[in-house]
């Protein structure tokens, strides 16, 4: 008896399998939708007859096939058009080769599945007519040569810093401004290496004339048209100003780490980093532990310009992350610099979603570079400034200097993704954790390379 039951059971069991296979077997014929790829708009090792482009899924789709294709006349190109195929995964690079000089190619992102060939959106890319590019050529400004620390004033390499920070040029002055954050001072910098000291260092918290002003780990640092400074007081959570007549005040904050908006005395932040002025005196900040871009009016009326805010009073509850939107529902994690272009766009480098957020002046905002789609184009940006021309630089925490044209080609002007400390041209150069990158009034460049002790300078060429 037991022995029947059991194969009574082995066949029902048996029966049971069959139906299954044959019900997922079923399932399996459901369409599935056609991929949905996307192009990156930032192209890369562009020259006279190649360019490298970027694609990814833009979702979870059942893909068989990936790759780039393009054409020169068609432009909505197909793979019935030149096309490369690629490892299918969820990004992929492809090396285009074999262009023509000084042509016109439209290029899409394709990915196929059984239901069919899904495509990005169609990006256009000019070939140049020779293969020079870009590079930079870069020298020890000011600064030890060899990393020393400490805090010297001379021209060059003979005077000292310690842990610079921030650099930026102030057009009314004709000087640079570096934070120097472990000695806790401000420093100038004349355009042929002479170093000065603006306040004295020393940690503290002390508003007045310079001599007896104090700060707590200066950061970033920007200047409105009538050449007044303000700056990030990081330790201290305040953002100060000084007047050209050399009086320091604190333009908002009071020293207590949190969230809060308001009046200046009133109002509260976590570790600014960063700022920059509008054209009617309007100061935007990189509110770092809160994940806020702050705007404080020229009166001290602190307010959230861009992010998602929480409670007032409850800084933790900013919580870090990504996305893109209107002003209001924005997601930063860690922004640490912040600039404008001269259409009043605002431009963040959002570190630890390794991406270059933009914000338009009503404060929607997009991700202008890297980002979760492509997160392999910066890594970790640290630095962001823009020329007159549209073109913006970037530092970043790698070791590279970067530039994005205003035709959204990437260079990497100096540096590799390796620490060092050496001199040279292009990717020869070495940085230790570049931080801040400023523009000169023709068109160098200058790092804060911390981990160097060094402002270093970058001379631009097309070779």
């Amino acid at each position: 008896m037991k022995k029947s039951l059991q194969s009574t059971f082995l066949i029902i069991l048996s029966i049971a399998i069959i139906a299954s296979v044959t019900s997922c077997n079923k399932k399996s014929n459901v369409t599935l939708p056609i991929p949905a790829p996307l192009i990156n708009d930032i192209v890369s090792g562009l020259t006279s007859t190649t360019v490298t482009i970027d694609g990814r899924i833009g979702a979870s789709y059942v893909v068989t096939e990936n790759g780039i294709c393009y054409s020169a006349t068609n432009k909505t190109p197909t793979t019935s058009n030149i096309f490369i195929i690629d490892t299918v995964g969820a990004r992929w690079e492809n090396k285009l080769t074999g262009l023509t000089p000084n042509t016109t190619y439209y290029i899409r992102a394709y990915a196929t599945n059984d239901s069919g060939t899904g495509y990005s959106d169609v990006l256009t890319v000019t070939t140049p007519a020779n293969n020079a590019v870009p590079v930079g050529t870069v020298t020890t400004f000011a600064g030890s040569d060899k990393g020393l620390s400490g805090y010297v004033e001379g021209i060059g390499t003979a005077a000292l810093f310690d842990g610079p920070q921030n650099i930026a040029f102030n057009t009314t002055s004709g000087l640079f401004y570096v934070s120097d954050s472990f000695n806790n001072t401000i420093r100038t910098l004349t355009t042929t290496g002479t170093t000065g000291t603006l306040t004295n260092a020393g940690i503290g918290y002390v508003n007045g004339s310079l001599s007896d002003a104090r700060f707590y780990g200066p950061r970033g640092i920007s200047f409105d048209v009538q050449g007044n400074v303000y700056l990030a007081d990081l330790g201290n959570n305040v953002i100060r100003k000084i007047t050209t007549g050399g009086i320091v005040s604190t333009l908002a904050g009071n020293t207590i780490a949190g969230y809060l908006d308001g009046t200046a005395t009133v109002a509260e932040f976590y570790n600014p980093i960063a700022t920059t002025v509008d054209a009617t005196g309007n100061v935007y900040v990189a509110d770092r532990s809160n994940n806020l871009i702050r705007k404080i009016t020229p009166d001290g009326v602190v307010s959230v310009f861009v992010g998602f805010k929480a409670l007032n009073g409850y800084s933790q509850l900013t919580v870090p992350g990504y996305l893109d939107g209107s002003a209001a529902v924005a997601v930063f994690n860690y922004p640490i610099a912040i600039t404008k272009d001269a259409n009043s766009n605002f431009y963040v480098a959002d570190y630890k979603n390794n991406a270059i957020r933009k914000i338009t002046p009503a404060g929607d905002v997009t991700t202008y570079a890297g980002g979760l789609n492509f997160p392999a184009l910066i890594g970790s940006p640290t630095g962001i400034v823009i020329d007159a021309q549209g073109n913006m630089f970037i530092s970043d925490n790698a070791g590279r200097i970067l530039e994005i044209t205003k035709n959204k080609v990437l260079y990497v002007l100096a540096g590799a993704k390796a620490s060092g400390n050496t001199n040279g041209v292009g990717s020869v150069a070495r940085f230790s954790n570049p931080q801040s990158i400023a523009l000169d009034a023709t068109g160098n460049l200058y790092v804060a390379d911390f981990n160097n002790n060094a402002i270093r300078k970058i001379t631009i060429a097309i070779q």
